[in-house]
This record gives structure tokens, C-alpha cells and sequence, in this order.
């Protein structure tokens, strides 16, 4: 099994390729100030493979490297995060001191 972890940027998510089956994605809407990942798919025939951790982590890295904060409205994405706490550091932390 040979897992590849794609950005395909027009689709706007990310696509982790088993060989030559598309074997799930991740979404993103990105600004210049903030990445939101709101849907992760694994297809059924590749669960339980890492597929989606691997998604998690190019999405991630890929955050990383762009300097942007997270905003993870995916359960599996915020989970991820949650479990791999070297990643934390990315999510978004409204900091608006507006009060009523």
C-alpha cells in the first residue's frame, strides 16, 4: 500500500491517494488569516488504515507552514488535534475584546 497525502489546491482539500484509489479528503476554506477545516471523508474501504490521521497531519503541517491558526469545525480534525497535542498550538483563539 502506497498512501500519498496531496494538496489539490482548485478542490480546495487536501486527497490522500492509496495507489490509484482516492481514499479520502479534507476540506479547507483558507484566508490569508485563517485555514477552517470543516469535513473530512475515509472512504468505507479504507477505515482503519490512517488515512484520516494522515490527512489530518499534511493539513496541519500544512497550516503550519503557511503561519496560519486553525479553525476546526470537523469533528474528526478537532479530535485529531486534541489527541496530538503538538498541534494545539495552531487553533484559533478568538481574541476579540469587544464587550456589551
Amino acid at each position: 500500500m502506497t498512501l500519498s497525502v496531496r494538496d489539490v489546491e482548485d478542490r480546495h482539500r487536501f486527497e490522500a491517494w492509496v495507489d490509484d484509489e482516492l481514499a479520502g479528503f479534507a476540506e479547507y476554506l483558507r484566508s490569508d488569516h485563517l485555514v477552517v477545516y470543516p469535513h473530512t471523508v475515509v472512504e468505507s474501504a479504507f477505515e482503519g488504515r490512517g488515512i484520516g490521521s494522515a490527512l489530518a497531519r499534511a493539513a496541519l503541517d500544512d497550516a503550519r507552514a503557511r503561519d496560519l491558526p486553525v479553525l476546526a469545525t470537523c469533528t474528526f480534525i478537532k479530535g485529531w488535534m486534541l489527541r496530538h497535542p503538538e498541534y494545539t498550538d495552531l487553533a484559533y483563539e478568538n481574541r476579540s475584546r469587544v464587550a456589551d
